[in-house]
């Protein structure tokens, strides 16, 4: 069993920042890829970002690409989502999830564990 807990959503002005961090639980945090993904009203959940279970892969949406940098402490069971730049389009509750083994990484179906979501909010 894996759990996960989002951290660190708020409210933003345009071009300000935000860092989101993911606590997780159990043995397999640093065996696993894991990504960001985030869900506005009215719209469906969309892929952000994703990282390899070393950290040394790095994969991005290109709407945040050169703005949102994934990383991860596997010593601390944690991920993060470090947001700058941040755009009124950025609005959407933020989730993280476990990557299923061989599963596609912008795929929300291909990831079987997922956090909470947290807000994060950016006024214009």
């Amino acid at each position: 069993q894996v759990q996960l807990v989002e951290s660190g959503g708020g409210l933003v002005q345009a071009g300000g920042s935000l860092r989101l961090s993911c606590a997780a639980s159990g043995r397999t945090f640093s065996s696993s890829s894991m990504g960001w993904f985030r869900q506005a009203p009215g719209k469906e959940r969309e892929f952000v970002a994703v990282i390899n279970r070393s950290g040394g892969t790095t994969y991005y949406a290109n709407s945040v690409k050169g703005r949102f940098t994934i990383s991860r402490d596997n010593a601390k069971n944690t991920m993060y989502l470090q947001m700058n730049s941040l755009k009124p389009e950025d609005t959407a509750v933020y989730y993280c999830a476990r990557n299923s083994p061989g599963g596609s990484y912008t795929n929300p179906r291909e990831y079987d564990y997922w956090g909470q979501g947290t807000q994060v909010t950016v006024s214009s």
